[in-house]
């Protein structure tokens, strides 16, 4: 996998960088398809950076998990990079609802 580097993505950070071309597994979880069931994951793994507002924002890490967040209109995209991994987590319409979800540290490591 790899991102489309014609033109850096909008907030792309470096952990995104460095961290992306190792990604071997793209997984979704229950709770994203239920947040966004139309949502094309392929325009976050592709880089498609013209879709949103900001793309791969590096949000914190979590042990050994790292958190970004993607905002396509008024649409938080929360995935996660453990290792080789790339998980879509959740997708919130509310910021509010995105702090809480960010806060619940036990409830993002058992989604990953």
């Amino acid at each position: 996998m790899q991102c489309n580097k014609t033109e850096r993505c909008l907030n792309c950070h470096e952990h995104f960088e460095q961290m992306f071309p190792h990604v071997k597994e793209i997984l979704v979880t229950k709770h994203f398809l239920k947040d966004a069931p139309d949502f094309d994951t392929n325009l976050v793994t592709e880089c498609q950076h013209e879709h949103f507002v900001r793309l791969h924002k590096f949000e914190e890490k979590i042990e050994d998990i790292y958190i970004f967040r993607a905002l396509r209109e008024k649409q938080h995209i929360v995935y996660a990079i453990k290792g080789e991994k790339l998980v879509f987590l959740r997708a919130f319409k509310n910021f509010k609802e995105y702090g809480k979800f960010l806060n619940n540290k036990k409830e993002i490591i058992g989604m990953v």
